[in-house]
Parts: C-alpha cells; sequence; structure tokens
C-alpha cells in the first residue's frame, strides 16, 4: 500500500464527576469493551496505564511524559472513557488551574497555533493578529498521532491546539496535558448548537471549544468515475473496484480506515473490540490494496483536485476544499461527496484546547472565541472547508453565502445528524492496541 505525500503539516443523562475514582460501567464505555475483550477490571486498569505515543486515543502517554515538564500524579485509576449515554465532567486538577479573568492579552506576543494545514484560514488569523497587536505562527501536523506525540513532549510549545477530535479529550485531560479553560473570555460559546454547550465528552466544556463538525464518507471526481455513488449499490464498498486501480485513497487514521473496512464488511459498532471484526476489517483494507494499489493520505482535497486520485476516502471538508482547488475551468460539481442518505454513517466533530503551560493564554482564548464568531466561521470555511456547529450556519446558508457549493450540499453537516451518526468514541488501551496493530499491517501490505 502506498503513503500519499503528507502536508507540511449529548445525551441527557446526568453526568460523572470524574474526581479520580473510576465511573459506573456504562454501554459504550471503557468497562464495557473491557468485559467484551474478556478482561476484569484490574486487567482493563492496567492496560490502560500503559499505552504511550500513537496510542494517546486510549488514555495513556505515559511514556512520553518523561520529556515533559513535572506534572502532579493523576489519579491512580484511569476514569471510564466518556460515551453519550456516559457523560463526563472532567476534573480541576492542583497545580494546573484556569486563568485569573480580567487579564489583558499579552502584550507583543507571538501566539503559537498547532493545527492541521489549512484548518485555520490564514486571513482570520492575520485579522486577530491586527485586532489584538500580535503576531501569529501557525505549525502544523500530517496525522493526529504526530499532533498527539508532539503535544506530549512538550505541550508548552504551543499555545492553542486545533483539530483534537472529542474522542481523545479525556486523555488530554486525564494527562494534564491541556489546561482547563476560563469562560468569561469565551462569550460566544452561546452561538454553539445546543447539543454541544455540554457535550458528552467534556461537561460544561471544562477543556475545549467545539470546533469544526464533519461526515466521513467518499469523494469522488465525477469527471473520471463515470459512476454516481448515490446511484450504487455498492455504498461502502465502492472503492473496492479493479478498473479504478491506482486512483483510490484512504485517509491517514487508524480510527477513521479500520472504521471504513468496518462499514464495507457489515459492522457499524465503529467502537468495537472484537477481535474477530477488527482483523475483518483489516484483511478487506489488505485486499483493496491488492485489488488498487491504495494511496493512503490526508492531503486529500490537493490530491482530488490535481486528479491524483479520483476516489477518496475524506472528511466532508476536504471535498469542499477540492472544489474549491480544481484547476481553472473545471467546475465545482465535478466533485461529489457520498454519505449515506440515511445517515448512518461516521459522524464527528474536533476542538480547539489550550495546551498546558502556553505562554499567552489570553489571547489563545481570545482566538477561540473569535472562531466562535459566525462571520469569521464563514470566512473560515471559505479557506478550509470545514463547517462548525454554529447556531444559524445551516448548510443552506452556507449555500447562499457562497462557501459551500450547491452540488456538495451532501458535505453540509445538521444537529439532528449527531442523533443517527456513528460517533467514534475513547477507546481503553487494549482495544487500541487492537486497532492500531490492525492499521500498521494495512499500511505494511
Amino acid at each position: 500500500m502506498r503513503a500519499g505525500k503528507r502536508p507540511a503539516r449529548g445525551g441527557d443523562d446526568q453526568p460523572t464527576d470524574i474526581t479520580g475514582s473510576t465511573a459506573g460501567n456504562s454501554t459504550g464505555g471503557g468497562a464495557s469493551q473491557a468485559r467484551q475483550l474478556g478482561l476484569d477490571r484490574r486487567s482493563f486498569l492496567g492496560g490502560a496505564a500503559r499505552v504511550g505515543g500513537a496510542g494517546l486515543a486510549a488514555g495513556g502517554l505515559g511514556s512520553l511524559l518523561g520529556a515533559c515538564h513535572p506534572i502532579p500524579a493523576a489519579p491512580k485509576t484511569p476514569p471510564t472513557p466518556p460515551a453519550p449515554i456516559h457523560p463526563v465532567k472532567w476534573p480541576l486538577y492542583s497545580g494546573n488551574g484556569k486563568i485569573k479573568g480580567g487579564l489583558p492579552p499579552e502584550r507583543h506576543a507571538t501566539l503559537r497555533v498547532f493545527t492541521w494545514p489549512g484548518k485555520v484560514s490564514q486571513r482570520c488569523l492575520a485579522d486577530f493578529a491586527r485586532q489584538y497587536h500580535c503576531g501569529v505562527e501557525v505549525t502544523t501536523f500530517g496525522t493526529m498521532s504526530q499532533a498527539t506525540t508532539a503535544l506530549a513532549r512538550s505541550p508548552g510549545n504551543f499555545d492553542v491546539f486545533f483539530g483534537a477530535p472529542s474522542n481523545i479529550i479525556g486523555p488530554l485531560v486525564y494527562k494534564q496535558l491541556i489546561q482547563p479553560l476560563n469562560r468569561t473570555y469565551l462569550p460566544n460559546l452561546a452561538n454553539l448548537w445546543p447539543k454541544f454547550s455540554s457535550p458528552y465528552y467534556d461537561v460544561h466544556l471544562r477543556y475545549s471549544v467545539p470546533f469544526t463538525v464533519y461526515t466521513t464518507g467518499i469523494a469522488w471526481r465525477k469527471d473520471l468515475v463515470h459512476e454516481d455513488l448515490y446511484a450504487s449499490a455498492a455504498g461502502w464498498s465502492f472503492p473496492w473496484q479493479a478498473k479504478y486501480r491506482g486512483m483510490v485513497a484512504i485517509l491517514d487514521d487508524y480510527r477513521e480506515s479500520i472504521s471504513l473496512g468496518l462499514l464495507a464488511t457489515g459492522t457499524t459498532d465503529l467502537n468495537t473490540p472484537d477481535p474477530r471484526l477488527i482483523d475483518q476489517s483489516q484483511q478487506a483494507l489488505i485486499n483493496l490494496a491488492s485489488l488498487v494499489n491504495t494511496r493512503i493520505g490526508n492531503n486529500t482535497a490537493n490530491a482530488l483536485a490535481s486528479g491524483r486520485t479520483a476516489i477518496h476516502h475524506a472528511w466532508s471538508g476536504q471535498a469542499v476544499m477540492a472544489a474549491a482547488r480544481l484547476p481553472a475551468g473545471l467546475p465545482a460539481d465535478v466533485i461529489g461527496y457520498w454519505f449515506p442518505p440515511d445517515g448512518i454513517g461516521p459522524i464527528g466533530n474536533d476542538t480547539g484546547v489550550i495546551p498546558r503551560g502556553a505562554r499567552n493564554p489570553v489571547l489563545a482564548h481570545l482566538l477561540l472565541n473569535y472562531l466562535l464568531d459566525p462571520a469569521n466561521a464563514v470566512t473560515n470555511m471559505a479557506t478550509s472547508g470545514f463547517q462548525q456547529p454554529l447556531i444559524g450556519l445551516t448548510p443552506q446558508r452556507l449555500v447562499s453565502d457562497g462557501v459551500l457549493p450547491r452540488s456538495l450540499v451532501s458535505a453540509g453537516v445538521l444537529p439532528t445528524f449527531y442523533d443517527d451518526g456513528l460517533k467514534e468514541l475513547q477507546l481503553i488501551a487494549p482495544v487500541v492496541e487492537l486497532w492500531q496493530h490492525a492499521w500498521n499491517t494495512v499500511r505494511r501490505s
């Protein structure tokens, strides 16, 4: 399998207030995953403490913390991962408190932003810099594993981290790599969709601000693939066609691509701990590589716009970016984006957080707040392609504002998608190891 070039780059239940002891068991939570793996409680907790590096999503990172500044000891028992039926209110740790209210922005500062390439508009950052008389320095990453490894090694290198998916907020909090937020600097939280005002993965938004929302589907070039995915019965198995050899790519993300294999083989549990199902996904992706010589990469928009790929497993915002980057003369409607019409597909959101040790925490809060302004969110989407979960920013409005092509309204996200969509939740360490082993095997194929 070929690795493509990488860019430089709510439930209604009462939340659990995690104070260092493991919360009660629930379907979809860590203890449920442990039971399905045949682990007793002690094995589950021990395994959850051993993960590190790329296994951040399990709540580990222990092996990477030696290079960080000293951190007060976290509770000995990892908390049960949050889920819609098990919302979690994260604790405030001694020695990692939120900043005081009423502080002025840091003077003569350079705000250090850590993000996916193109995820935050350069125009927004330039306008913010002018408004607050500061500089802005952007560092990008190409995969979430790269991002979390860099953050674990030295969280104080950055002031704001954009792009952390909701399923890693728990580990970031538990290992005290991010600091709690002071909401007095964030009045624009009032603009969020109501279901994001206190999400299950971070009740009361103590540590994170919802940034972008997205679905995961299949994008394609209509001039190179003479089939309409919406008229096809193939669904998730559409890329498995030998006639598209050399034209197919999947995301460089172990959660997303193993999920693709699960969906293509008929499994909709995107948090499964079942080794048999994970092995089926692994084999399906290996078969895909043999059939079409799959590319792997997250530079989806450029790959589609240039024609290097014609079918790309994609996040919805990447399809919108691809349409904006097409060569002159090609209309936006040459890009298609398929997401299951019944809404039973991967749905997610990422976040903005402030790393512990940020040198400019006031400016960091102000940037989070700035991007929660609807006008700035529209500006940001015009460059990034990704929608933000703000009241009034419907796909229809985004089409009328000219930032979402009418032909790509399927890439728009509605609040109701979160009711039926498939959420990728935080996994416990032993399950992460199964998923990552499968993904590494696929990448070597």
